[in-house]
């Protein structure tokens, strides 16, 4: 498939809708945190449950994608921290791009994007990947950033119990295993999906009103160490990871590298603002540096993207 086939059928969708939110973000002043809430607490739960109850995983296949995203996580934390150590890296500068270069924005983009790119099993994939990475955010990225803050770095792993898209993965095996799954056109199940589906546009609006709310300035020169680690070491650490790790179905394992090879998340870096407090990186905010790192991956996302679903789906990588 043509580069400008992929974009045009991948990615401008995505555009078109963030690119929405990005101008309603500039022509109003909203604010993203009771639409955050609305994704968080219903409609990613009940995509997560609708799409894992009814999607065709092999038990093989769900534990290997934790395998996979466990190794990919472990491995770029190792790397981003070594790195920046090797540049001389302090608290809280040090924490912050270990988390964005690690945590990809698996969420608002990769669910949408994996839908688009791979239509047959993409979606189911990317959601169970969300799942598991959210455990693994509260855990390990609480870690890491805690230590911004001087913390024994375990304080904050309890909010994982407050996720409710965790707790939507085993209930949603639970009934795969007992067999009690609803009826697919059933009423209880087709309200799920209506739930559901509706988190993918409101998720890419709410991409565009917090790319809307970025003010990089001078925080631009200090972004670039994260944003190479994410957009170009972590996607060739997510081949490796998918090849060590044997998917036999290479559709999850080109989602995989997909959703590794996504843009820096912010939710993960908001965790040192709130452990590192009013802490500052090379001279700019927390937040300014945060938001520069989400701009400037984000932006190189599209070509990227564009080409590594170009591969993925010729078959060369994987």
């Amino acid at each position: 498939m043509a580069l400008l086939d992929i974009f045009v059928g991948a990615i401008l969708p995505i555009v078109a809708i963030a690119g929405a939110g990005f101008v309603l973000g500039r022509l109003r002043e909203v604010d993203p945190g009771p639409l955050n809430t609305a994704v968080v607490y219903v409609l990613v739960p009940a995509l997560v449950f609708h799409s894992l109850a009814t999607a065709p995983l092999s038990g093989e296949t769900i534990a290997k994608l934790t395998a996979a995203v466990t190794a990919y996580v472990l491995g770029m934390v190792v790397v981003a921290e070594g790195v920046g150590r090797l540049l001389g890296e302090s608290e809280p500068g040090l924490s912050a791009l270990v988390l964005a270069a690690t945590f990809p924005n698996s969420g608002n983009y990769g669910i949408p994007l994996s839908d688009f790119a791979f239509p047959a099993g993409g979606r189911p994939t990317a959601v169970l990947y969300l799942a598991i990475q959210s455990v693994l955010i509260y855990t390990v990225g609480v870690y890491v950033a805690s230590r911004a803050g001087g913390r024994g770095g375990l304080s904050g792993v309890k909010r994982v119990l407050y996720v409710p898209l965790v707790w939507a993965v085993p209930l949603a095996l639970g009934v795969r295993w007992l067999g009690v799954v609803p009826p697919v056109d059933g009423s209880a199940m087709r309200t799920l999906q209506l739930v559901g589906d509706s988190s993918i546009p409101v998720m890419l609006l709410i991409l565009g009103i917090q790319l809307a709310r970025t003010d990089y300035g001078t925080a631009l020169s200090q972004a670039w160490v994260p944003s190479l680690l994410k957009m170009g070491v972590a996607p060739a650490l997510a081949v490796g990871v998918a090849l060590l790790v044997g998917f036999s179905d290479p559709t999850v394992a080109r989602v995989f590298v997909l959703e590794s090879a996504m843009p820096a998340a912010i939710t993960p870096v908001i965790l040192v603002a709130e452990f590192a407090g009013e802490g500052r990186i090379g001279g700019v905010s927390i937040a300014e540096y945060v938001s520069t790192i989400v701009l400037v991956t984000t932006l190189a996302s599209l070509p990227v993207l564009t080409g590594l679903i170009a591969l993925l789906q010729s078959g060369l990588v994987l």
